[in-house]
Parts: C-alpha cells; structure tokens; sequence
C-alpha cells in the first residue's frame, strides 16, 4: 500500500513538473520548480515536526525524535537526496537546541553528544531508506511503463503483419501471381495460398514436385524436366510452360526463381505467374497488328506529314508554342488579347480557343471593329430600340446578346473610337451592357477573344487607346507568329491550300514544282499567310498539269543586276537599309523597344513587327543599352 501510495504521490508531482514546465514563461523557472519544491517541503515538513513536539495539548515532548525522524524520511521521499540532507540538517539542530540539555541553547553539550550522534545517523539511515525506496519505485514504475510500450510495439507490429499479409494475399489474387520455396537437396516445396490456386490442388495437400509435373502439359514435360535437373547448377530459373487442369482447361504461367544458398542448403524463392489471359490478349493482338497496321497507314502518313490544329495547319516550333498556350487557356473563361501581323491567321486561333472552350456548343460571333462605320459600331454591338436613331424602326439585338454562352471575337479592336472603348470597358468589368436609346441594363455572359494588329501601348503613349481597357483585354496574350518565322511550315500550307482549291475547281495537283517550292520558302511574306493563300489559289486558277507552278513575279521579286559583284541585290540592300534604320533607333532609345520612346514608336511600327525583324536580322539589341 506504501508503494502504490507513493508511486501516485510521484505521478502526481512529475504531472505538477511537466505543466510547471509547460506553463511557466522562464525556461530556468521551470527547471529549478521541482528542486525548489522539494526544499521548500523539508523546511515544511522540519518546522511542522518541531512545532508538533511543543504542542502541549498533544504531549509529544518525549517523542521528537520520532517526529523529526518522519520529517526526514517525508522529505527523502519526496524531495530526494537534496531535501532529506536539507531535512536532516534542520532536524539535527531543532532536536539540538530545542531537546538537549541545556534547552533552547545551541552551546556545547558533552554530556548529550551520544544522543545527538545515535539521531543524525538514525535520520541519515531513514533518509537513505526513503530515497532509496523512491528510486526503487521510480525504477518499477519506468520498468512498467517501458514494458507496456514493448507490448504494444508488439501488438502493433502484429497487427502490421498481419494486414501486410493480408494486402500480399490480396495483392497475389489480383495480379495472379503466387509465391513458392524450393529446397532443392531435400526437396521440400512451400506455396502461397495463391499458388495452390493456380495448380488446382486443396490448401490441405502437401506440394511436392511430383504434384507440380502432373499438372504439367504432356509437350512441356521434358522440357520442365530439365530445367528442374539443371537448377542444382545454376542461381535462376525462368521458364513459361503449359499446365493441363483436371476440368480439361489449359493455363500458361511463368516461372520466375532465384538461388539463395544457405545452412538449409540449396533454396529458390520465386513466383509463378498465370499469364494465360495476357497470353490471349497477345495472341488477339498479334492476329489484329497486320489488319489494324493497314487499315491506319494511310492516316497515320497524313497526320505526320500536316499535324492539324482544328483549322491551324504547320508544326513549326513557334506555331505549337502558340498552340500550347491556345490548349490551356481554352477550357477557361479568361479573356484573351491575340495580337500579329496582319494575314497571320488571329481569327483561326479565336476559333480554336472557342472550339476547344466548354462553350463550343455555343455561338461564336465574329466582329470586325474596324469594318463597321463609327457611328454604327455601338448598335452593332450591344444592339439598339426601336427610334433610337432615324432608321431604327425596330428592336435589334445586339453581338454581345448573340453570343450569350459562346465566345465574342472582337477582331481590330485598336480602331475602336474612345466612346466605344469606354462602353467596351464596362462591359468587361460590370459584365453588363445598355442597348443604343434604352435604359435596362442586361447581364452578358459571352467570353471576349479580342485580336488587333496594331501595337496597343503606342497607342496609348499617344492617347488613341486607353491603358485600362488595354489590361482588361490583355489577361492573357497570344502572339502570332508571321510567317517568315516559321518558313517549315511553307510546305504544309501550300499543300493544303493547293487540294483545297483544286478540288474546287475540279482538278487533280498531285506535285508542286520544286523552284516555285524554294522561291516561295525564300520570300518574306509581308501579307503572312492571306498572302500565301491568294498566291496559291491564283496558281491553281492557271494551272493545267498535275503540277502546280508558281510564277515568281507575283512574290515581288526584282531583276537582279546585270554585273554580278558589282552592287548588292535589292533584297539585300533593303536589309542593310533595315538594319541601319534599327540600329539607329535603339541607339537613340537606349536599346529599349516599347513603350512611347521605344524604337517601335519611332519606327511607327508594332512592337511585334520590331521583334520579329531585330530577331531575323539577328541584331543584339543589348549593346546599345548604356549603363
């Protein structure tokens, strides 16, 4: 009861350390809690014994010793060895001053020091006792507690066993795969339950390799035979073999065995696969190869030689870096600003971010801004009611209510005028419109793909466009690239534009003459692909052969100088023109290329265009950039 009763007084006062440890705001506070209290409880339990010995109503004067003694001992027990000494030195001196001739004197006392020798050693013996009872109990209690946490490592580990075996046995029924040992100098056989499964044999009989070779296909016996005999020389056995079930059913499994060498002797611990579904699959697979190889030829050759994107012919690297960012913003509702030269295709690319969008199923209504007469952009748009304006006689509905849960393409938006371009903003930030001469404002839900050909940040350095509408418009920008920066896409293009319209007009062009294929991939293309296009389809107008011939006139060629060496060819010194006039406006901006005092402002071109050409003249802008 002693023990029980002073191993939870511990539990207790270690509890009382840890949330002292835990609350107090001073590390060293809340180390030195436990040694202070333990000090404190000596004082305590001394000055409580002294005063009980000189309490008259309870006459214990005849017993202190009894008393100090319990101070210690409770000290010891609680404290340690630091507050039983403390205990014991208190209690030596009251018994001292207050119980031997002369009282209440702390003057020598010869005649008592006997007395006082036989209780400092009885205080020290109890002392002792106590701490050593406190650190037997200490002991057990940590003897029990690690004890406890082995047994339930062990429980758990167990219990992890058991669902490993478990998650092996189910993972070998899935994938039918069993598990086997094999001694091979005594001839003992161990299976997993998956592998009497594939045998066919009870969980109750005992393998042996006898059992293994009935089950064996007659036309395989030998050969597993062999290989059986020949594992006592070897560290692997792999094998595929037949095996015959008693229902008359075939199997085909694979034997996969490796050699381990030990004081048992000659071990093999491998699998035992049952392929036999795989093996069919293959079977039907092979069977369908020659079939399925000649059925696709034909398209696998056209997907190579055009890679289609929707309506976007070409494979040029920066075409399907393009396609890429068309691919991942499609599915989403972002606005997107495409900006090119013009012919670059920029409302094919509109039509792929539509087609490719989960509103696909609805209208895509294309606007050309710059087509439509000023005056008649903002009914164009957003609709007008009837008698808003002399000719109105009826309600009109407007693109942007046309396109409700499709896709708007707004296509030359840089000629918006600077009332339309507000009224534009409105509506990508309300998403809300009025129509022309009403006052009901109606919610729209169409997503914008805006396209313009025209470098927006000039023109808002000069005041033609606004800076707020341009970074609505701009979330998500698309450049597309001229043609002259992806010239391997030439052949592609001709190609389709070339059946496209000789099958309009009923012809068959089956070649394209190779000079006219080289003059076309050494030519610029200032009007991109448009250009190309009409190019192509004039050729085809007079083309009589199977043939196509282009007449080289029509890409703006120029006679070449009589004297060879004696002056460039035109191309070439518009190049070396080209290249002086960019040079000398990066020199003069600093090597900057946009914003209001780039080198396109000055160049009055797009910024784009710029790029383009400084990256074909292979100029490095970054010399002319000052420190």
């Amino acid at each position: 009861m002693t023990g029980l009763h002073g191993s939870n007084i511990l539990k207790a006062s270690d509890c009382a350390v840890i949330r002292g440890q835990m609350h107090s705001s001073n590390p060293f506070l809340g180390r030195k809690l436990p040694a202070i209290r333990g000090y404190g409880i000596a004082a305590f339990s001394v000055t409580t014994a002294f005063l009980l010995s000189h309490w008259s109503p309870l006459h214990l004067e005849a017993s202190p010793v009894s008393l100090f003694l319990c101070a210690v001992m409770f000290s010891a027990w609680l404290g340690g060895v630091g507050p039983g000494l403390l205990a014991t030195v208190l209690s030596a001196v009251a018994f001292y001053y207050s119980f031997l001739s002369p009282l209440y004197s702390l003057a020598a006392k010869p005649d008592e020091m006997p007395r006082f020798f036989v209780f400092v050693l009885s205080a020290l013996f109890v002392g002792s006792l106590s701490v050593a009872q406190r650190w037997a109990t200490q002991s057990l209690r940590m003897a029990r507690d690690d004890l406890k946490d082995t047994v339930e490592t062990l429980k758990e580990t167990n219990e992890a066993l058991a669902k490993s075996e478990a998650y092996l046995a189910e993972a070998q029924a899935l994938s039918q795969t069993g598990s086997f040992g094999w001694n091979v100098d005594t001839g003992e056989l161990l299976w997993s339950d998956e592998t009497f499964r594939i045998f066919g044999y009870d969980r109750a009989l005992k393998p042996t390799v006898e059992r293994v070779l009935e089950r064996v296909h007659p036309e395989d016996l030998r050969r597993v035979q062999d290989a059986l005999h020949a594992a006592s020389h070897s560290e692997n056995i792999e094998m595929e073999h037949r095996l015959t079930m008693p229902d008359g059913l075939m199997k085909m499994v694979h034997v996969l065995g490796h050699a381990r060498r030990g004081a048992a002797g000659l071990e093999f611990i491998g699998a035992v696969t049952d392929i036999t579904t795989i093996r069919n699959a293959f079977d039907e697979i092979r069977a369908l190869r020659d079939q399925l190889y000649k059925e696709n030829l034909a398209l696998r050759e056209e997907i190579d030689v055009t890679r289609m994107f929707e309506e976007i012919v070409g494979s040029s690297p920066a075409l399907q870096s393009v396609l890429s960012r068309v691919a991942k913003v499609a599915p989403t509702d972002s606005t997107v600003l495409i900006t090119g030269e013009t012919g670059t295709g920029k409302e094919l690319i509109a039509r792929a971010i539509h087609k490719r969008s989960q509103r696909s199923s609805r209208a895509f209504v294309s606007v050309n801004c710059a087509a439509i007469p000023r005056d008649l952009i903002a009914s164009e748009l957003f609709g007008h009611e009837k008698g808003a304006f002399t000719g109105a006689t009826q309600r009109r509905v407007g693109r942007f209510e046309s396109a409700e849960g499709g896709t708007i393409f707004l296509d030359e938006v840089g000629e918006l005028p600077a009332e339309m371009q507000i009224a534009l903003l409105r509506v990508l930030q309300e998403r809300e419109f009025q129509r022309v001469g009403g006052n009901e404002s109606f919610k729209t839900n169409a997503r914008v793909v805006a396209a313009t050909n025209r470098d927006l940040q000039a023109g808002i350095a000069e005041g033609k466009f606004r800076e707020d509408l341009f970074y609505r418009l701009n979330v998500f920008p698309i450049e597309a690239p001229p043609l002259r920066e992806r010239k391997e896409d030439i052949p592609l293009l001709v190609q389709y534009f070339a059946e496209r319209y000789a099958s309009k007009a009923g012809k068959n062009i089956t070649n394209i003459h190779k000079k006219s294929m080289e003059a076309l991939q050494s030519y610029t293309w200032p009007g991109n692909i448009r250009e190309l296009q009409n190019v192509i389809e004039r050729s085809v107008v007079i083309c009589d052969t199977d043939t196509l011939f282009v007449d080289e006139s029509w890409l703006g060629r120029r006679t070449p100088v009589a004297a060879e060496g004696t002056a460039l060819p035109l191309s070439e010194k518009l190049s070396v023109q080209e290249r002086q006039m960019i040079e000398a406006a990066l020199a003069e901006t600093n090597g900057r290329v946009s914003g209001p005092r780039g080198a396109a402002a000055k160049l009055g071109i797009p910024q784009s265009t710029l790029d383009s050409k400084i990256k074909a003249l292979k100029i490095d802008k970054q010399r002319f950039r000052k420190a």
